[in-house]
């Protein structure tokens, strides 16, 4: 168990190691995080994935599977077939009722195509960039509660400041472990206040150190 950061500025020269590496958590593991159609669509099926139970390497895995064949936006994989879908998603490691998860992406690239035109940008202006809004379009969406959205808005924010601050039921798990706060108005407290794009890398790692229990090499 790490040493609890005893000062207000021991906790930001922790956060700072945290998110020093200037990525967020989909970075790290080789996801863009850029403001366009693709990236946006491709984010959300990643929290999707996450948010499912079991391994979440499996879901890092699926979220790359999809891309990897040829679906990398909602256009496409809209007209991606059921079973073509669940052949990829259980070729990349996923259990359970793979056909029904398949089903879901489908519905949710559907959904996306149909009321943004496959643009979650658009959705965001529906909003008119509103984040109470924002998140109820996005958990009318097919498969997106509210843990999803936690999961996509937890990236999406360094793009879309006005969402700020957003932390994930993980990373909270770590900031609390670690002494850096119980919410995310506290991270935010420790990444600068306003700058989005460096919480989403604190809360990021933080979220890391969970999944992968990285917790005994930030002892001291």
């Amino acid at each position: 168990m790490p040493t609890t950061p005893a000062t207000i500025e021991d906790r930001k020269r922790l956060a700072r190691r945290l998110a020093g590496s200037g990525r967020g958590f989909a970075e790290q593991y080789g996801f863009r995080v850029t403001n366009n159609p693709a990236s946006l669509f491709q984010l959300l099926c990643l929290a999707i994935l996450l948010a499912r139970r079991g391994d979440f390497r499996r879901a890092l895995d699926s979220a790359h599977a999809l891309p990897g064949a040829g679906w990398d936006s909602a256009a496409r994989l809209s007209r991606s077939l059921p079973a073509e879908r669940a052949r990829v998603l259980r070729d990349s490691g996923q259990r359970g009722d793979v056909d029904a998860l398949a089903d879901l992406l489908g519905d949710l690239a559907r959904t996306v195509v149909e009321r943004y035109g496959g643009d979650l940008r658009r959705l965001r202006s529906a909003a008119h960039r509103d984040p109470t809004r924002e998140r109820a379009l996005l958990t009318a969406l097919p498969g997106v509660d509210g843990q999803v959205a936690d999961l996509f808005l937890r990236e999406a924010q360094a793009l879309w400041g006005e969402v700020a601050p957003v932390a994930d039921r993980r990373a909270l798990t770590a900031a609390r472990r670690l002494g850096l706060g119980r919410s995310a108005e506290d991270l935010a407290g420790l990444a600068g206040g306003g700058e989005s794009e460096r919480l989403a890398w604190l809360v990021g790692a933080l979220a890391r150190v969970d999944l992968e229990r990285r917790y005994a090499e930030l002892a001291g």
